[in-house]
């Protein structure tokens, strides 16, 4: 794709494969579910080709996902946020220079991975742009799984990914290729949910899909053909690990990410419209947790997938934030 190298790198364990295009200041981009390096692909070409100042863009398939190896798939214990954390740190530390740091970019669960990578190694990360997914720092009476369900039932999406192999039976069941359009077609404010049996709520069964603009039959081929490889666990292993995770994280309560940061959300995400975080976004909250917080951005008519769906405007976010260093 336009000049973009691929390699494999050996860190903590794993061959993670990169996808990087570029010279300049490293800029790392991680990604959520159920994406890979190529939800990126149109920032790679428009930070490497940035007329002004280039950058080295590096996206990585995450632990479980696309070409990365390595990861014990059928044990999700070794999918906590520590061990995610770990491999940005094995990966930098094989991708840079001793002292240098780096720019990261999260967008779902990279931006989970990336909070955290802030509060561990605030000395590895220059600044950071996260997407969609604020802060979510642990709440010491319950666990993320806990609190999902206790609000949403036992058809949340959160709670139907907790049994191994449930989850990835319906799916299979459904089709690779459909599974990924209406993932990414969903773009309704409301939680999001998977009746068992019937599939995707909002697109039960062989409803047809309707690709929006910003997305192509080529590029479903390349998610549902690396996902055709690897198959659906590794991905969901984040969301098995969480109650693990909020364990681990104890010593971490009330910590905060001090590194220089920017947030952008679109007003139509499922996320933004959880009881209780449009108003931590907009009001003290958030900058009480992330104290350099120097920008949020809430975009118009916006869904999930937004570095995808306005790939020209979040890019450009990205750039003006980095140009301030």
């Amino acid at each position: 794709m336009e000049g973009i190298e691929h390699k494999t790198v050996s860190a903590n364990g794993l061959n993670i494969h990169i996808a990087q295009k570029g010279q300049g200041p490293l800029v790392l981009l991680l990604h959520g579910f159920p994406e890979l390096w190529y939800s990126w692909r149109h920032q790679i070409l428009y930070l490497a080709d940035h007329a002004d100042h280039g950058y080295r863009a590096v996206a990585p398939d995450l632990r479980g996902f696309g070409e990365t190896t390595g990861a014990p798939v059928n044990d999700h214990t070794k999918f906590t946020i520590h061990h995610l954390v770990g491999d940005v740190i094995g990966l930098l530390d094989a991708i840079t220079s001793e002292g240098e740091k780096a720019f990261v970019v999260g967008h779902d669960w990279g931006a989970i991975i990336a909070w955290h990578l802030c509060m561990f190694r605030p000395d590895r990360v220059k600044g950071l742009v996260n997407l969609s997914v604020p802060t979510s720092f642990r709440n010491p009476n319950a666990d993320l799984v806990e609190m999902m369900r206790a609000a949403y039932g036992e058809d949340h999406y959160i709670t139907r990914f907790q049994k191994p192999g449930d989850i990835e039976a319906e799916l299979t069941k459904l089709g690779t290729r459909t599974a990924i359009k209406k993932f990414f077609t969903f773009r309704e404010p409301e939680p999001f949910y998977f009746p068992k049996g019937i599939g995707f709520k909002h697109s039960p069964g062989d409803t047809p899909v309707t690709l929006p603009p910003w997305l192509a039959e080529e590029d479903i081929d390349y998610f549902a053909t690396q996902l055709e490889k690897t198959g659906w666990s590794g991905g969901i292993n984040y969301y098995r690990a969480l109650h693990l995770t909020w364990e681990l994280t104890a010593a971490w309560h009330d910590a905060k990410v001090t590194v220089p940061s920017k947030f952008i959300i679109g007003d139509m995400d499922l996320i933004y419209h959880i009881p209780g975080i449009k108003d931590y976004i907009l009001g003290d909250g958030f900058k009480q947790d992330v104290p350099f917080l120097e920008d949020v951005i809430v975009m118009k008519d916006v869904a999930h997938w937004i570095n995808q769906e306005k790939p020209h405007e979040i890019s450009k976010y990205i750039v003006e934030f980095l140009q301030k260093f």
